[in-house]
């Protein structure tokens, strides 16, 4: 892939999840939670198929659609963080066509116009923290990472619906799954919609 120089803040590493091996990618999806049910598929399968694929089905589906350990793949669906070298983190960016529910879903389109099937635009849908290596910047550092990468791969533009943390609330790690406002801000992402109280769509466009 071309233009796909990791970024490095401190003690974190973020590369292209095709230059990872997929022991790393399994190590921050671990073996419970969330993550490793979901696999990343949730927004790649549709709602009346999805407990008729198995986890199984969704960790391949993972592997082939990283093209982890191949770094000459023409194409990766997300990135992959290290912390001190250890496989930390996890985030999905790609052609927002890519992802199937997005299509029916009420955060991207409320309030806009927006074309569907713009390949143009991509999004960033998920974030993964590997237990033990969360609040140490690892979210933050990949929401950065997302502009080059998505700039470098030909994107026009590149979007998040994060959701919003007020003072004194609190979260489970599995609602934070497409991260928080904050941490898209702090990348450059501008607020371009407020679809419901709890959730923005943030955008950069290039």
């Amino acid at each position: 892939m071309d233009g796909t120089s990791p970024r490095t803040d401190a003690a974190i590493y973020v590369a292209p999840a095709n230059t990872a091996s997929w022991d790393d990618l399994r190590t921050i999806f671990g073996s419970r939670g969330d993550p490793s049910g979901c696999q990343c598929q949730w927004f790649k399968i549709r709602d009346r198929d999805w407990n008729e694929v198995p986890v199984e089905v969704r960790a391949e589906r993972l592997r082939e659609q990283s093209g982890c350990g191949n770094p000459a793949a023409e194409s990766t669906s997300g990135l992959v963080a290290y912390f001190n070298g250890e496989p930390a983190g996890w985030c999905a960016v790609e052609p927002r066509t890519a992802y199937l529910r997005l299509r029916r879903a009420r955060v991207p389109w409320t309030g806009r116009r927006e074309d569907k099937d713009d390949d143009g635009v991509w999004a960033v849908t998920c974030f993964v923290t590997r237990t033990g290596f969360r609040r140490r910047g690892i979210s933050r550092a990949l929401a950065h990472a997302t502009v080059d990468f998505a700039r470098s791969c030909g994107a026009r533009a590149v979007e998040g619906y994060p959701i919003i943390i007020r003072p004194g609330q609190e979260f489970s790690w599995g609602e934070l799954y497409v991260g928080s406002r904050g941490i898209f801000a702090d990348a450059g992402f501008a607020e371009v919609s407020r679809p419901t109280p709890r959730r923005a769509v943030m955008r950069i466009d290039f």
